[in-house]
């Protein structure tokens, strides 16, 4: 079948203040755990922001993600008893003052934020073949998580704070949210307004870890040396 001839559009060129705003929300961009106010998400500006995930680029155009908004406290209080069973495993593979230190860290704001949103990956969307993840089946998790992270610049630029949720089993989420066997939960998000966030990665303020310097990352070519240093603590 022939395709049709398709013209590209000349490329939009942003302003010096557009660029630095940019810079400016990514550089903002946040974990918020604590830090949420009750208000509500006002509907558009909800739109806004997954519209904003939905533009994310994806393998084979296959847009393999949805978003499930969880506003109910009784499913939201289901999500934070299996977040604090599996917070319980994680706390216990740390030895020492880590552990004590791991122990005084809050690490969800399930409860406190207005807004869950679970952001979901579809395996089976696009069909057995999907153009460009061929040779490596991942893709359209990588692609899912560019989608996070534009709804998570989004929500910044939007004066809204996100905190990731990681710290789940995935068969427990399955069964919490009655996702079919083809979908997993890519990342369990917090949403909700803010007057307050760190200055910086909230880990760092807290001494958990440090921000590794850009130029002991960049590598010409290959692989060269040993790479930055690894925190064995």
């Amino acid at each position: 079948m022939t395709q049709p001839a398709i013209a590209p559009e000349r490329a939009r060129q942003f302003t010096p203040t557009e660029r630095r705003a940019l810079y400016d929300v990514i550089n903002a961009r946040r974990d918020v755990r604590n830090e949420f106010l009750p208000d509500p998400v006002a509907p558009d500006m909800l739109r806004r922001v997954l519209e904003a995930a939905h533009a994310a680029p994806s393998v084979g155009f296959m847009q393999p993600w949805n978003f499930i908004l969880i506003r109910d406290a009784a499913r939201r209080q289901a999500v934070h008893r299996a977040f604090e069973a599996a917070n319980a495993e994680a706390q216990a593979m740390f030895q020492g003052e880590k552990r004590a230190q791991y122990a005084a860290l809050k690490l969800e704001g399930i409860l406190k934020a207005p807004l869950n949103i679970a952001v979901t990956c579809d395996r089976a969307r696009g069909g057995k073949v999907v153009l460009g993840r061929t040779h490596n089946r991942d893709m359209d998790l990588y692609s899912t998580v560019c989608a996070v992270q534009n709804l998570w610049l989004a929500a910044r630029a939007e004066g809204l704070g996100v905190g990731w949720v990681s710290i789940f089993r995935q068969e427990d989420m399955r069964g919490l949210l009655d996702l079919p066997e083809t979908v997993e939960v890519v990342a369990y998000l917090c949403v909700g307004h803010i007057e307050e966030a760190f200055g910086q990665p909230e880990l760092q303020a807290r001494g958990w870890r440090r921000r590794l310097a850009l130029d002991s990352l960049i590598m010409e070519d290959r692989w060269r040396g040993e790479g930055p240093e690894t925190d064995v603590r």
